[in-house]
């Protein structure tokens, strides 16, 4: 097992995680190893082009797990944050982070990267994994082409979970995954969340660009990429606006579409993420970090912090 610390992180790949068939319950475990922690995902192949997995997490250590899938196809991966929250980092330091209480979908035939979790802080997701043949089959080629990207990961949502897959996420945590209809149990439950997380994506765009433009997608994306390489010191709202061409008004709501915030919690979510690798990985007092991350007092920063990750910076840098 890889066990060398790095950033904080303990880390292992994927394929160090056991995996076992549980014929009786229609799934596969995969576990995490005991001295690491409690750990376990229930992977359940519904459809040939469709997996749903169950994910329960609570690791003794600050985890990264790498891993790297080529599906082949593109994919869709729609993932429920029924608790906690944890970062996905690809190969090109691209993050993702998912939430307690939010639904992201993100596409991609091929990723590289890690997983990271938190010490000591339970984690449940509920993920489903879709491949372009289920997509074509209930949209149809056409439709479902909008979706995918080849080789890329992207995110197309990151929205608060509906009520309604809620509901059906808390009847599918306590299904009897012993009973000989557990499969088609199971998929109706996974197929009424799938209907209302998928639903706001296929419907006509309520603001003035057509749904899934690749224009408005790109716009959207070239100016989040312009905040990654300027959170220190971000352009405003107007000027970003400018250098894409379009109004601030459009500008807002391609991120509360695409990435479910404004640009400032864009902003703001990128420098919490340095911010905190920065405690956690080096010995910086707090002030410099927060003038690395571009606060230029330490008190806003703390207090932005602990809003974010729900502990104060000292905390972080007394784990080192």
């Amino acid at each position: 097992m890889t066990d060398t610390k790095k950033a904080g992180y303990k880390r292992l790949n994927s394929d160090e995680l056991s995996m076992q068939s549980v014929p009786q319950q229609h799934c596969w475990h995969q576990s995490l190893p005991a001295q690491l922690g409690v750990g376990r995902s229930l992977i359940f192949q519904l459809d040939p082009s469709l997996t749903y997995i169950e994910t329960t997490y609570q690791p003794l250590h600050d985890l990264a797990i790498a891993s790297k899938i080529d599906f082949g196809e593109p994919h869709l991966v729609v993932t429920l944050g029924i608790s906690g929250h944890t970062r996905f980092i690809d190969s090109e330091k691209h993050e993702l982070t998912f939430s307690e209480g939010n639904t992201t979908i993100t596409s991609f035939d091929s990723s590289s990267g890690e997983r990271q979790y938190q010490a000591n802080k339970p984690i449940k997701q509920l993920r489903f994994s879709i491949g372009k043949r289920w997509m074509d089959r209930y949209l149809g080629e056409n439709e479902s082409a909008c979706f995918f990207r080849k080789n890329a990961l992207q995110l197309l949502s990151c929205r608060p979970s509906h009520n309604q897959s809620l509901t059906a996420a808390r009847q599918l945590l306590v299904c009897d995954l012993s009973a000989p209809l557990a499969p088609l149990t199971l998929t109706g439950h996974v197929m009424t969340i799938l209907a209302n997380e998928l639903n706001g994506l296929c419907r006509p765009e309520k603001y003035a660009y057509s749904r899934f433009d690749q224009a408005s997608r790109h716009m959207a994306d070239q100016a989040r990429e312009i905040l990654v390489l300027h959170y220190q010191d971000p352009p405003s709202l107007e000027n970003l606006a400018k250098t894409l061409g379009i109004t601030p008004f459009k500008l807002k709501n391609l991120f509360q579409h695409y990435f479910n915030n404004t640009p400032y919690g864009v902003v703001t979510e990128i420098r919490m993420q340095h911010a905190y690798r920065a405690l956690a990985s080096t010995r910086q007092p707090i002030s410099l970090v927060a003038e690395m991350v571009g606060y230029r007092h330490a008190s806003n920063f703390s207090l932005a912090f602990s809003k974010y990750f729900g502990v104060s910076p000292k905390q972080i840098s007394k784990k080192r």
